[in-house]
């Protein structure tokens, strides 16, 4: 294989429901190969299961039918290929849904659905195994919630993308996978990198962590000097050039708005990140402390010095159990009093609901504009000269009535409460899904892992 030879892949969506605009660029301008779009996190996978919970045939990010309806003919003329993990909950009803919208638009394509991901139906036997599935922060027994599981899915690594890709798919669609996998399948496909060459799998790790949040590495939520990103609105996502010695040179397409410097890169770098010299991932395990990067100007960052380790011996599985239900209201009050007013009227939904005796696991209750992020921003003696604040309080209960009701609570301060009020919102009750991470030995996943090709 040609030394010289590099690898172009683009950052695709960062979330469900991101803008896929800058990743046309990438392929229109950008010379990509490869596409990979992260579209989960445990927040995704709750809203997911909601979905199917109304509908069984969904439970997938449904923003990748859009997408890929816009993207896939520009790609497909270019000869780019998009790992996506739009599959959620449901991947073969993701793939089912793309392959019939492919129809109705007589666009051909080779879909790889890959499964097996999900160990909710394996729980039971999973426990029987050997295996704890205890909590993974607070070791609790996973017995407090098995009744409430609604799912739990493993985070699989890039291998099924790999033999996908060698199977001649043009899209591969996936369910819960490690987010930087998405970018180092075409790596370790177009170069052949050995799963032991545990350097060279660091430094794709690397450039998927760079990668996967789309325009973060960018300019995007920049915690620099933000004001020297440049024409934010045309934003372009992050493409990096691969070489087969896995140095890359992280930039973006021409043309479009954002930064791509030292400064941009290594915030990205430790995004999410708890330990630099041990980052975890199902394919290996990264020390960043080796890392070099060197700003090359004009939108281009070298990145090269990864050290890997073997990968680790457990998957990481999140799993969403039935948490009760949530009712919320916010009330806006504005000067003079506006926080005395905000306290007063909490007070008397306080009062209320202890004469009413409303049995309810939680109340919260903040202040926004006074102590809703990063605490007061006024002193007490201060706070009667605040413009404006927000009253929000939200109850949790595991019944639905005691949520429902709480918004009733609210409508007849408007006339009768303390003044100057206006709505802020009121909302019946919402499920809340909790989560519960955990581990578990990766063979009993991974022998469970398919592959269908579906070919449009």
């Amino acid at each position: 294989m040609n030394a010289q030879r590099t690898v172009r892949i683009g950052s695709g969506l960062g979330f469900y429901g991101d803008s896929w605009q800058p990743v046309r660029a990438s392929i229109e301008r950008g010379g990509v190969q490869y596409i990979g779009s992260d579209h989960l996190a445990e927040l995704t996978l709750a809203i997911l299961q909601k979905d199917r919970s109304r509908d069984a045939s969904l439970g997938y990010a449904r923003d990748v039918l859009p997408m890929l309806a816009e993207l896939y003919p520009l790609g497909r003329e270019r000869g780019v290929k998009f790992l996506l993990n739009a599959g959620g909950l449901n991947p073969r009803g993701a793939g089912a849904a793309l392959a019939e919208s492919f129809r109705k638009q007589n666009l051909h394509a080779k879909i790889a659905v890959i499964t097996g991901d999900s160990v909710l139906e394996r729980v039971d036997e999973i426990v029987a195994a050997g295996e704890s599935l205890a909590h993974l922060d607070t070791g609790a027994s996973i017995a407090a919630v098995r009744e409430r599981l609604v799912f739990a899915s493993a985070y699989l690594g890039a291998r099924p993308m790999v033999e996908a890709l060698r199977q001649g798919a043009d899209i591969v669609l996936t369910g819960r996978v490690a987010d930087a996998a998405l970018f180092l399948a075409p790596l370790v496909h177009e170069f052949c990198w050995s799963w032991d060459d545990y350097d060279k799998l660091a430094q794709g790790l690397t450039v998927g962590h760079l990668l996967e949040c789309s325009g973060q590495a960018t300019g995007g939520n920049f915690g620099g000097d933000w004001q020297k990103v440049t024409d934010i609105a045309h934003m372009g996502y992050p493409i990096a050039e691969v070489g087969a010695d896995a140095t890359a040179v992280i930039t973006k397409a021409p043309g479009t708005g954002g930064l791509v410097s030292f400064d941009t890169v290594r915030q990205q770098l430790l995004y999410e990140v708890h330990d630099p010299r041990n980052y975890f991932s199902p394919d290996v395990v990264l020390d960043m402390s080796t890392l070099k990067l060197t700003d090359l100007g004009g939108d281009r960052v070298e990145v090269k010095g990864a050290t890997g380790k073997p990968r680790p011996a457990t998957l990481k599985v999140v799993g969403g159990y039935h948490d009760g239900y949530m009712g919320e209201a916010s009330l806006a009050y504005s000067w003079p009093d506006a926080l005395k007013k905000a306290r007063a009227t909490a007070d008397i939904i306080c009062t209320q609901l202890q004469e009413r005796k409303v049995a309810h696991d939680e109340l919260h209750v903040e202040y926004i504009g006074h102590n809703a992020l990063f605490g007061a921003v006024a002193e007490d003696d201060d706070a009667e000269d605040l413009n404006e604040v927000f009253l929000r309080m939200a109850i949790r209960s595991r019944d639905k009535k005691v949520a429902e009701g709480f918004r009733r609570m609210f409508p007849w301060l408007a006339l009768s409460g303390p003044p100057f009020v206006t709505g802020g919102g009121i909302q019946g009750a919402t499920e809340l899904i909790g989560i519960w991470p955990t581990l578990v030995t990766r063979e009993l996943v991974e022998s469970r892992v398919t592959i269908d090709m579906i070919e449009v």
